[in-house]
C-alpha cells in the first residue's frame, strides 16, 4: 500500500517539465461550453499551444453550504459532469472552500453525495478545493480516493506561512494569494517538490491594496450557509466597473502567456489556475482564447463555438 507522500511523489515525477497545466473554472456553471470546446480542444489540438495540458476543471453546483469562494449558480447535473470529464481524461475538482463550517454542517446530504460520486473515477483522480480544516479532516477520513487542494480563500500573503502551507501533506495543490504572484526571490528558493504543489492564480481583477478580501470570501461563506444575504461591497478603486480581462492584465501580480513561457517554466513551476466561475461563458472563453489557443487558429475557435446553437454566450 503506498502511502500518501509516495502517491503525491509519483504525480509529481509524472509532470512534464516544460508543459503548464491549466485549472479551468466552472465544470457546472459552464458545462455547455466545456461539451463544446473539450471535443474541439482533443479533435484540433494543433489548435492550442504544445506547451499547455487542461490540468482539472472546478466548480460547484448550486446551493452547496460548504461551497466558497463564489456563489455558485451551476445547475448541470453532476453525472452529466462527471461522465463528461471522464471522456475527456480530466481532474473534477469540487469547490468546497467554505471558510466557516461547523460540525453539525459535515452531515449535509448534497454535499457528501457529490463527494461519493466524485471519488468515483475510471482515469484521473477528482478532488476537493477545501479552506476549513474541519472539513478537510472530515473528507479525508470518509473520502480517501479524493486529493485536496488548499484554497486561495485563506488569503496566504505572508511567505513564511505559504511555504508552512506548503509543507503540508495533506495537500497535493496550494493556491497562494495573488499577490504572491511575483514574489520570485522566494519563489525561486523552493524545492522541485514544493514548486510543483504551487498552483497560481493569473487572471485575478482584484485591487492589489485589497485589505478586506477574506472579508469578501467570508460573506460568501455566509451566503452559502444561509446565514446572511447581506452583500459585501467593495472600496477598492473601480470596483463599480466588476471583472474586466482587460484591467486584469494590467494588474502587476497578472500572469501572461509570456510570463509562463519565459519565466515560470523555466524556473519549474507548472500550474495555474484561471479565475471565473462568477462570471459569464464568452469571457471564459476569452481566458481558453488567451491562455490556451494559438494566435492564429483563435478565431477558429470562436467560429465553432460560437456557431453551436445550444450555447448562449451572451
Amino acid at each position: 500500500m503506498k502511502t500518501k507522500m509516495e502517491s503525491d511523489n509519483k504525480v509529481v515525477s509524472e509532470t512534464k517539465k516544460n508543459t503548464a497545466y491549466f485549472h479551468l473554472p466552472g465544470m457546472f456553471e459552464f458545462y455547455e461550453l466545456y461539451r463544446v470546446f473539450l471535443p474541439l480542444y482533443r479533435e484540433h489540438r494543433e489548435y492550442f499551444y504544445d506547451w499547455c495540458e487542461i490540468g482539472s476543471i472546478y466548480g460547484a453546483p448550486s446551493d452547496c453550504i460548504w461551497g466558497g469562494g463564489r456563489t455558485s449558480f451551476g445547475n448541470q447535473n453532476p453525472q452529466d459532469v462527471l461522465k463528461l470529464t471522464q471522456q475527456y481524461d480530466i481532474s473534477a475538482r469540487l469547490t468546497f472552500s467554505n471558510s466557516l463550517l461547523r460540525k453539525e454542517h459535515l452531515t449535509d446530504k448534497k454535499c457528501n453525495e457529490l463527494c461519493a460520486l466524485f471519488e468515483q473515477n475510471s482515469g484521473k483522480r477528482n478532488g476537493v478545493i477545501v479552506h476549513s480544516d474541519l472539513l478537510l479532516e472530515y473528507l479525508q477520513l470518509n473520502y480517501k480516493e479524493l486529493y485536496y487542494v488548499s484554497s486561495t480563500t485563506k488569503v496566504i500573503t505572508d511567505f513564511p506561512q505559504f511555504h508552512n502551507e506548503l509543507k503540508r501533506e495533506e495537500f497535493r495543490y496550494v493556491v497562494p494569494d495573488f499577490r504572491l504572484n511575483k514574489d520570485f526571490d522566494n519563489l525561486r528558493q523552493l524545492d522541485s517538490f514544493e514548486k510543483n504543489k504551487v498552483e497560481f492564480l493569473c487572471n485575478e481583477c482584484c485591487y492589489i491594496g485589497c485589505k478586506d478580501r477574506r472579508v469578501c470570501y467570508e460573506a460568501v461563506s455566509r451566503k452559502n450557509l444561509g446565514e446572511d444575504q447581506c452583500e459585501h461591497h467593495c472600496t477598492a478603486p473601480d470596483a463599480g466597473d466588476g471583472y474586466k480581462f482587460s484591467k486584469a492584465m494590467n494588474n502587476p501580480t497578472f500572469i501572461s502567456i509570456n510570463d509562463i513561457s519565459n519565466i515560470y517554466l523555466p524556473m519549474g513551476f507548472n500550474n495555474f489556475k484561471i479565475e471565473g466561475r462568477g462570471l459569464g461563458s464568452a469571457l471564459i472563453l476569452e481566458f481558453l482564447l488567451y491562455y490556451m489557443t494559438r494566435q492564429e487558429y483563435q478565431l477558429h475557435v470562436r467560429e465553432k463555438i460560437y456557431l453551436d446553437n445550444m450555447l448562449d454566450l451572451f
